[in-house]
């Protein structure tokens, strides 16, 4: 199915005029994570994730599906080229887990220029994922209603970090060499059919509300501000659909409770 940019704006509450302004990107990019959740259920049910901009589409926009970085950033720059934005593609390094080597580039982001001056933009990081696009300049402080970032140089990269009380956390690393197609379908048939990779063995949700609430799904522990453990399968097949917004029932990229609890409960 084709994009369809009123049909995203729908999907993300998105009203008003859209300009390619900083004020439109701005409200995009919150909208689409307080709209679309992140997750991967796909992988765990072994389905092929198609990262074709009408796959996409159809998954995320039509079925009320969400998906992971390959598929929201796929969807978010679709929509900032309709709208007149200039946006790049870029891949990162995700050192959020503290590997013990260079890990490779498995994570999609964006970059928007605008007036001159270049925007960090990322829709599909999970849990620390950005609500606003960050100005890609070195060691300011940048903040949001959904936690404080800083870049600053490793090496001759890029390295974004979010303050966890008074520490840095690092999430990931990135240079600007511009990443194409063919780029992402690799790394993405990897970290979804790898049988090491941490997509394909847990269930991983994330969502991010407009009162500043982020609510996350790790395997069994929801958390809301108040977490919890799930054990039942029934409760959380339907927690997604309540709290996650998450559709189910559509023919081609929905999934039964049987399907679902054979998967989500490690």
């Amino acid at each position: 199915m084709a994009f369809d940019l009123q049909a995203y704006f729908t999907r993300i509450a998105f009203r008003g005029e859209a300009k390619p302004n900083l004020e439109t990107l701005q409200r995009i990019h919150l909208l689409h994570t307080c709209a679309i959740p992140f997750e991967n259920i796909d992988v765990l049910l072994r389905r092929e994730i198609r990262l074709d901009i009408d796959a996409v589409f159809e998954k995320l926009v039509v079925a009320g599906r969400g998906g992971y970085c390959y598929e929201q950033n796929s969807l978010l720059r679709a929509a900032l080229e309709h709208i007149g934005f200039v946006v790049e593609d870029l891949g990162a390094r995700v050192l959020i887990s503290q590997p013990t080597e260079m890990p490779p580039r498995t994570h999609r982001l964006l970059l928007i220029t605008l007036n001159q001056q270049r925007y960090l933009a990322d829709v599909g990081f999970g849990g620390k994922t950005l609500t606003s696009a960050l100005r890609l300049e070195r060691d300011v402080v940048q903040n949001t209603d959904f936690g404080d970032y800083r870049l600053t140089q490793i090496d001759d990269d890029y390295l974004l970090s979010i303050q966890q009380q008074d520490e840095w956390l690092p999430l990931y690393r990135f240079d600007l060499q511009p990443q194409y197609a063919s780029d992402f379908e690799v790394a993405n048939h990897y970290v979804s059919t790898w049988p090491q990779s941490h997509f394909y063995h847990h269930l991983m949700m994330c969502l991010k509300k407009a009162d500043g609430t982020t609510l996350t799904q790790n395997d069994r522990q929801f958390n809301d501000g108040q977490p919890r453990t799930i054990d039942d399968a029934a409760e959380l097949y339907q927690l997604l659909q309540d709290k996650f917004g998450l559709s189910v029932n559509d023919p081609h990229y929905g999934f039964s409770l049987a399907e679902f609890a054979a998967i989500c409960l490690p």
